[in-house]
């Protein structure tokens, strides 16, 4: 049973949060939809109950989700109006060094990048991405990383490691 109340949970939270919507059917159908996800695939899904379950980690991602719709994304999409306005972009494709040490930390950081505006995660290895960025200012893996996914990191680690 390893992994299913975690998993039944988030899936119960997202759907409620997908529906917009507490009515007693919406209550019952996600409790229904929940445990049958949690029972089908929690085991595959959550490596450790304890730290799934821990609030820390969920205060952490909801502080991130907040930070990440609200400032990394705002900053971004700036950035690539002002870049594609004024013409002033230089791509090109940057090595950046991995920090974080578990899967799913690694795929945060990974979807964080891809979904920023002006960056693409185009390859992925255990100790580097490399990262289509609209703007290459320095090719330095060390400064790359300060100004493309040091922020990520830091989140990733809290929720995940």
């Amino acid at each position: 049973m390893k992994g299913v109340v975690p998993t039944a949970t988030l899936i119960f939270i997202t759907y409620l949060i997908f529906t917009g919507s507490a009515s007693p059917f919406d209550l019952v159908t996600g409790i229904i939809v929940a445990i049958s996800v949690g029972l089908l695939i929690g085991r595959y899904l959550v490596q450790n109950d304890t730290k799934a379950m821990n609030p820390t980690r969920w205060l952490w991602t909801v502080i991130y989700f907040i930070w990440y719709m609200l400032v990394a994304e705002t900053k971004s999409h700036v950035d690539v109006m002002v870049r594609t306005i004024t013409g002033k972009y230089e791509p090109g494709i940057v090595k950046v060094p991995i920090g974080v040490k578990t899967d799913y930390a690694k795929t945060l950081v990974a979807n964080s990048i891809t979904n920023t505006p002006g960056t693409v995660v185009v390859d992925l290895d255990d100790k580097y991405m490399y990262v289509n960025w609209i703007n290459v200012t320095t090719e330095d893996p060390e400064q790359v990383k300060g100004e493309i996914s040091a922020d990520f990191e830091k989140f990733a680690k809290r929720i995940f490691e």
